[in-house]
């Protein structure tokens, strides 16, 4: 085998590649699985005969679960043969992770399922097979995750919210679900997830445009200590420039935080449309998820920060500390009432009062709430193209300016 693409499929050192000649074309159109033989100090390689890659991942976890596991694996369909031994959980999860690496939403499968797995160790259970997962075992799990708080990073605790624990038992779902699909269990998950209106507490808390005046004011004016020096004054006003540009991006677009920490004005991702003042919260190349990222307008007092911007707008991974601190500093709410999302949903609600009935579906389509669909092109020209929600969002901006006039001033720079 001269050369392979990248793995298509992986489990353990098992890897599906196509086998291609130097210049990339095919030297068989199959799909082959290849490891490292240790005892032979060799690379194998084996045919899987298709050129379907279902059929070939099939195969592929065949010959993985025989070797390594010492399971009984029919190779041409991938069922369990009767007298194998039961599919063991971990390798479930194992298993679902390796599949799922490459999705947008890789970083909130892990976590919840690192629950489950702290629950098997917990449980001295890490032999618990698929098919013992039920709803008793479900509703142990819950009670014990309920139990198990949550240390913030000021050292207090807090409880463990239901629509969290509720999380892992809907990817715990998945994963007996994907265990199915590849024929190592005979059957789904044998247990109903609760919906997440069930369990899920929306916070009721909305800051009014006094408030979210005084937390850009907290990032541009900050009190000054006695006897502070200007070099340290001007030092606590830079360290909260990401948690400025985060507040003044979340104002102008109402965008989930997560799509707040995501704008780039970045040529190749292709979000910034300057001349039509116009900002895409899906980057290319980023697929669409559940979470729909629209294309809404930006407030011309906004337009000229991205204008002037370079990469990402907001540089840091996450504001979450500074967001906390601020929080405790100008005593808004606690009990997750006031947490990151607390700016889209003040804007939605400042949005709603003031669009009315009958024009809050633009307020829908900033909020990602309402996807365009073919009917929609008669009545809307362009992506964005929402100029109640801009007036709106541009009356609100001017609102806060009056009160902090500092809030979406232009930058200066260093040397100035």
């Amino acid at each position: 085998m001269s050369k392979q693409t990248q793995p298509l499929y992986q489990r353990g050192r098992y890897k599906l590649v196509q086998d291609r000649r130097r210049d990339g074309s095919l030297r068989t159109p199959f799909y082959q699985i290849v490891w490292y033989d240790e005892q032979a100090g060799r690379n194998r390689s084996r045919s899987t005969g298709t050129t379907s890659s279902d059929e070939a991942e099939i195969q592929l976890d065949a010959l993985y679960e025989s070797k390594e596991k010492g399971r009984a694996i029919c190779h041409a369909c991938g069922q369990p043969l009767t007298n194998g031994p039961a599919y063991l959980l971990t390798d479930a999860i194992a298993a679902y992770i390796d599949k799922r690496q490459d999705r947008s939403s890789i970083d909130a499968i892990r976590p919840r399922l690192g629950h489950v797995l702290s629950y098997l160790e917990a449980q001295d259970a890490l032999a618990t097979t698929c098919d013992e997962i039920d709803e008793e075992w479900i509703e142990e799990f819950r009670d014990w995750n309920a139990e198990v708080p949550i240390e913030l990073r000021n050292g207090k605790c807090r409880r463990r919210a239901p629509g969290t624990i509720e999380a892992s038992v809907r990817q715990l779902a998945a994963v007996i679900n994907f265990a199915a699909s590849k024929k190592h269990v005979l059957l789904g998950a044998q247990f109903s997830p609760k919906k997440p209106r069930d369990v899920s507490h929306t916070p009721t808390y909305r800051a009014s445009i006094e408030t979210l005046a005084s937390m850009f004011r907290y990032c541009t004016e900050p009190g000054r200590k006695e006897g502070e020096s200007d070099k340290n004054f001007a030092k606590r006003i830079t360290d909260r420039s990401n948690l400025l540009r985060f507040l003044q991006i979340s104002v102008a677009t109402w965008a989930r935080p997560d799509a707040a920490h995501d704008v780039s004005t970045d040529a190749e991702r292709g979000q910034w449309d300057s001349a039509g003042r116009k900002l895409n919260l899906n980057p290319k190349g980023r697929v669409q998820t559940r979470k729909y990222r629209p294309t809404v307008p930006i407030a011309r007092q906004v337009a000229l920060l991205l204008d002037g911007n370079q990469g990402f707008f907001v540089t840091v991974a996450s504001v979450r500390t500074a967001f906390e601190a601020m929080q405790a500093a100008l005593g808004l709410p606690g009990d997750r009432e006031a947490g990151l999302k607390l700016i889209r949903r003040s804007m939605a609600q400042l949005g709603r009062d003031r669009l009315g009935r009958n024009a809050w579906i633009e307020g829908k389509y900033m909020l990602g709430h309402h996807r365009p669909d073919p009917s929609d092109l008669y009545g809307i020209d362009t992506p964005g193209d929402f100029p109640l929600a801009l007036q709106v969002t541009e009356g609100i901006i001017d609102e806060i300016i009056s009160l902090a006039p500092l809030a979406f001033a232009y930058p200066k720079k260093e040397c100035e």
